[in-house]
């Protein structure tokens, strides 16, 4: 098992000596129990990381460690967004939570127009808040140092501007009128950006794939079976990592 993850700010030690406090100390004091000699990583969640060696605790919230060397993950490449539409219930937090969990680099919400959920107001902004608090908790349990990107709710021609400066544009989606070609068969690039829409439930409007087809986005599917849209993104990133060598 690997050493678990905690979120620091900042690096500022005293010396060679750091203390983690605050909400992510008292996780690792009370919760995980961590003893004198168990190791931990402590990253900012933007790629700098340093593995550490714990010395003991001050009270219930503060783990003293010996900090190891700062060292910074690069940012892999090629780059993956996914464009998720808003589900409806707690599925949106699914959907971040797992596309994290499988190396997901940016997540963007979009009101598409068939979206039942509304993100209005107060009400948008707690769900976003909820979306980003959930990629946060998900990059550290599946030990990440170099968490996703959660950008705030776009439009649809905001999306279309964001395909259209992608090395590989992509629209989950199929039916009788627009023909859709398999995602494993796309011809990706060994580089840059790849950005890939995934529609709501009741799919993505005509409107919408015409402007998104003006943009140089293509429609694509993953297989024979139609997947939610909470895990469509998850499968199609775990598909596109796999292709590019980002897991090899």
């Amino acid at each position: 098992m690997t050493a678990p993850v905690f979120v620091v700010e900042h690096f500022d030690p005293d010396g060679d000596r750091y203390v983690l406090d605050g909400p992510e100390g008292r996780h690792a004091v009370s919760v995980k129990r961590l003893q004198a000699g168990e190791e931990v990583v402590l990253t900012d969640g933007a790629g700098r990381h340093a593995v550490c060696e714990v010395i003991g605790s001050e009270g219930k919230d503060r783990l003293v460690v010996h900090l190891g060397e700062i060292s910074e993950e690069p940012a892999p490449s090629p780059r993956i967004t996914v464009v998720q539409a808003l589900p409806k219930g707690d599925r949106g937090e699914l959907a971040v939570e797992t596309m994290t969990e499988v190396g997901v680099d940016a997540i963007v919400p979009w009101q598409a127009a068939r979206c039942i959920t509304q993100w209005k107001g107060d009400r948008g902004l707690k769900a976003l808040g909820k979306w980003r608090s959930t990629a946060r908790e998900a990059g550290k349990q599946s030990r990440r140092v170099r968490f996703p990107e959660v950008a705030d709710a776009a439009t649809t021609r905001q999306v279309a501007a964001l395909l259209a400066g992608a090395d590989f544009a992509a629209v989950l989606h199929s039916d009788f009128e627009h023909p859709s070609e398999p995602l494993a068969t796309a011809e990706l690039p060994a580089e840059g950006e790849i950005v890939l829409v995934v529609g709501p439930e009741g799919g993505v409007s005509r409107d919408e794939l015409a402007l998104f087809a003006q943009a140089g986005a293509k429609p694509y599917v993953l297989g024979p079976t139609v997947l939610r849209t909470s895990t469509a993104g998850t499968a199609a990133a775990a598909l596109l990592l796999g292709r590019t060598g980002r897991w090899s």
